[in-house]
């Protein structure tokens, strides 16, 4: 039986405790069902750098006052979201998007995602 997932999101992803006591950084690992798509989100005061370890899908992601981007993720994916920036994900197919996720600073807690309104970042 699979592992019950240690936290849920802002953004609805699974979230498995890796690395949490460290002083300049956190490790998690997301963990999103295959065809689900998360809730848009921005952070507020940590960056992050997601490297993908299985399954494939799609970033949207946007910096202040920019234009949204669209990247195809799978196994061996690597890419950053900078603070502030909105962003929201999806795994395709069946299989589950996995990915870890290095917070720094550490997570402070879900006061620290300001999740936006569900047609932003609409995938299309």
């Amino acid at each position: 039986m699979a592992k019950a997932p240690d936290a849920i999101a802002p953004d609805g992803s699974d979230i498995y405790f890796l690395v949490t006591d460290a002083r300049l950084a956190s490790l998690v690992e997301v963990r999103l069902a295959g065809g689900r798509t998360s809730r848009p989100v921005r952070h507020r005061t940590v960056e992050e750098l997601w490297y993908f370890l299985a399954g494939e899908g799609r970033v949207w992601r946007r910096p202040p006052g920019g234009e949204t981007e669209v990247l195809e993720v799978r196994p061996g994916s690597v890419l950053r979201i900078p603070t502030g920036w909105a962003f929201r994900f999806q795994a395709g197919g069946r299989a589950d998007l996995r990915f870890l996720c290095y917070t720094s600073p550490p997570w402070p807690g879900d006061q620290e995602a300001e999740v936006l309104p569900d047609s932003d970042l609409w995938p299309q």
